[in-house]
Formats: C-alpha cells, structure tokens, sequence
C-alpha cells in the first residue's frame, strides 16, 4: 500500500481492476478546499490514457512489475516468439500486446513489462532508436532536395516510412520506433 506522497512518473499501480502507469501527476492545493492529486494513467494491458484525480492522502495498491530483457526470434500463427536473455526461457507474445510490431528484426532486445505475482506480459517495447536497411524506394530527382519534401520507402521488415528525398534503395536509415518516423541515414 502507498499513498499520493508516493507517486511518482512509472508508478505502476492497481486501479479499477486493472495495472495502471502513471505518466504525469500534479500535487495541486486550491486556496480552498482540500488539496488533490492530478494524474495521468496509461492502462498497460491496452495502452489506453485516463487522467484522473485522486484525494490528497488516499491509500492506492501498487503493483509489482519487472521489466525483463528478450530477444525476439521468430513470428508464427501463434503470435511472437521471445526468448529471456538470462534463463534462455521462451515465450509467445500476442500482437496486442507489442507496441509497433512491424519494426521488429530477427535478434534484436526488446524490454518486456512482467506482472510479476501473475507472470503475465504486459506491454513490449522495442528501442528508442533502430537501423534498418531500405529495400525500396523511388529514385530522387536532381535538384528537387532543396524543400522538406518526404516519399514512401520500404525497409528490411517489410514496413513503409517516409523519408527525405535524398534516400536510395541500399542506404541504412535509423528510425524513431515509438512514432514510425525517419531520424537520420547512416
């Protein structure tokens, strides 16, 4: 058990028969009446974003959570299959439950939120930042660099991103996993 004092950004807690996040909180003192505590709250389970508020002082369940290394090995008709980098445990994850599964690669670590009593995944997230090779792309034009202008390329997972013009089919590009977008080229 715990209280408001408590809370702070990745506070995982237990809230309306659910694991929740918190993302953002706010003590706030009104020159009248109690004082409260604004939060906002991301459901693990499916990535919803609730803000609520809670009663200054007011008793909540935290959860346990670990956050677990994985090496992603394969996909099949049973979902994605990970293995623990320290036990060499494997699992099978649903699609659900990855965030932008379609930048995944064979081999590269994801972290893996675990309900620790429960031992059930909760989220999966892949790296900030990762390097994929681009497969295709429309050539660019000679002299049409010079405006912020953006085309379609597919990568080596098989995904579509936008990148600038100046990309070739060949070149390595990083790119941002948590929004899809084209960072930089390697």
């Amino acid at each position: 058990m715990a209280t408001t004092a408590d809370f702070k950004n990745g506070l995982c807690i237990n809230f309306n028969h659910d694991i929740w996040q918190i993302v953002d909180f706010q003590h706030v003192k009104p020159g009248k009446g109690a004082a409260f505590v604004r939060t906002k709250l991301k459901n693990l389970k499916n990535g919803r974003v609730l803000e609520n508020t809670f009663p200054a002082g007011v008793k909540i369940d935290t959860a346990r959570v670990e956050r677990r290394a994985y090496q992603f090995l394969y996909k099949d008709e049973a979902g994605y299959n990970f293995m623990n980098s320290e036990t060499y445990d494997q699992i099978n994850i649903p699609e659900a439950v990855i965030n932008n599964p379609q930048f995944l690669k064979e081999g590269c670590t994801v972290d893996i939120v675990v309900h620790a009593e429960t031992e059930d995944p909760l989220t999966c997230e892949l790296p900030a930042y990762m390097d994929f090779t681009v497969t295709y792309t429309e050539p660019g034009e000679k002299g049409n660099t010079a405006t912020n202008a953006m085309k379609d390329a597919t990568i080596d997972t098989g995904a579509t991103i936008r990148v600038p013009l100046f990309v070739n089919t060949g070149d390595t590009v990083r790119v941002d996993t948590r929004t899809g977008d084209y960072s930089k080229r390697i």
